[in-house]
């Protein structure tokens, strides 16, 4: 909660608390949206860049309000270009934020949560513990700096003759896929997702915006209604019984509820698919049986598969499939008529890759004491 004398962080504040704000100060509708550009769009880190605000006006900025971007403890740059950022967040918290380039897009990976409670054991942010939810500045900052970041650089490696276009964009696609659950973090989540798709702010759409969850079905329900967005659900198991152990939350919302919420989501999503995300995990969930429970599953819901090579870290006693098992699995879909892609690692050497965020967080949770005694007993179980 922000104290009497604290500046307010605008970097979070969507269109219609921005208005307010303005208006406090007797200030019209358009003021708010010229400070949204500056702010997102432009980068703006002072108010006293604000060239085309009113002085007065940027003095009662100055005054009362900040730009509250999360500073970057570290950055890193894998061999292959991916990128990542640690982000202090206070109080001994840091989150990890993730640039992936390709060809065609760039794809940047937000984290919405320091730690995680979902507790998936072949995921390190879970080994960290939970220790709290992020602000939507905290979540909104992320994209902000890298934006501000990269485009600086593709600005400085320009020749001076070359035609700055706007529209070329170096972040193309944002997912909610770093450190955290998103949906048990909703209201600051959507209210990103909301920024994230404003054409005063970052003007991304929704095709492009995908946010991942492990199963939080009645917050699924929610964002159908609030902010659809492209959706990615973290599926890893073809069955309640292995899904019971491999994504703890499907205790609590079974495949059967799951599968029921994807295909409610479906009629508002911007894509007429669910991705269903699959880390192959070696004797535990790769074999041709399981394949065919996927195909089973694909019958219920339209789909395609996204399988993810696991990444090793030591507390999970997992290994990751062969790639010859992987892309035997993956033809299995394929020659079933299922949309299937097998994803590349991406940022492995400087730990950026699917499952290997973690950053700096405390435990509260004595997860780290839980979670590689029951990895030990899946391995036991999957290989009896």
């Amino acid at each position: 909660m922000t104290e009497p004398n604290e500046p307010i962080d605008v970097l979070g504040m969507g269109p219609a608390e921005l208005t307010a704000l303005v208006a406090q100060w007797g200030g019209k509708p358009f003021r708010a949206r010229q400070l949204m550009r500056w702010v997102h769009q432009r980068g703006a880190g002072s108010f006293d860049n604000m060239s085309d605000l009113a002085r007065s006006f940027r003095e009662q900025l100055s005054q009362h309000c900040r730009i509250g971007a999360p500073l970057v403890q570290t950055r890193q740059c894998s061999s292959d270009g991916t990128r990542k950022w640690l982000f202090d967040v206070g109080q001994g918290n840091a989150v990890e934020t993730v640039f992936i380039p390709e060809d065609d897009r760039g794809t940047l990976c937000i984290s919405s949560q320091a730690g995680c409670t979902v507790g998936c054991p072949f995921c390190s942010t879970g080994y960290q513990g939970f220790n709290r939810n992020l602000s939507t500045a905290e979540i909104i900052g992320q994209l902000w700096h890298a934006k501000r970041e990269l485009e600086a650089e593709r600005d400085a490696a320009r020749s001076s003759d070359e035609a700055k276009n706007p529209a070329d964009r170096v972040i193309t696609n944002v997912v909610m896929m770093g450190m955290g659950e998103p949906l048990l973090n909703y209201d600051q989540v959507v209210g990103a997702l909301h920024l994230m798709l404003d054409d005063n702010a970052y003007g991304l759409s929704r095709r492009r915006v995908t946010v991942s969850t492990s199963g939080v079905v009645p917050f699924m329900d929610r964002l159908a209604k609030d902010c659809p967005v492209a959706l990615a659900v973290s599926l890893h198991a073809p069955n309640d019984a292995l899904r019971d152990k491999l994504v703890p939350l499907n205790r609590k919302h079974p495949l059967s509820e799951l599968l029921d919420a994807c295909n409610r989501y479906l009629e508002y999503a911007p894509r007429d698919f669910i991705t269903f995300e699959y880390i192959m995990l070696d004797g535990v969930n790769d074999t041709d049986q399981h394949a065919q429970e996927l195909i089973d599953i694909a019958r219920q819901v339209r789909c395609k598969f996204n399988l993810i090579p696991f990444n090793p870290f030591p507390q999970s006693g997992l290994k990751r499939s062969p790639a010859t098992r992987v892309r035997l699995f993956a033809q299995r879909l394929i020659d079933a008529g299922l949309v299937t892609t097998v994803r590349k690692t991406r940022g492995d050497d400087i730990a950026a890759a699917c499952g290997q965020l973690a950053g700096d967080v405390k435990d509260r949770t004595r997860i780290n004491e839980r979670l590689p005694h029951r990895a030990t007993i899946l391995m036991k179980e999957e290989h009896a």
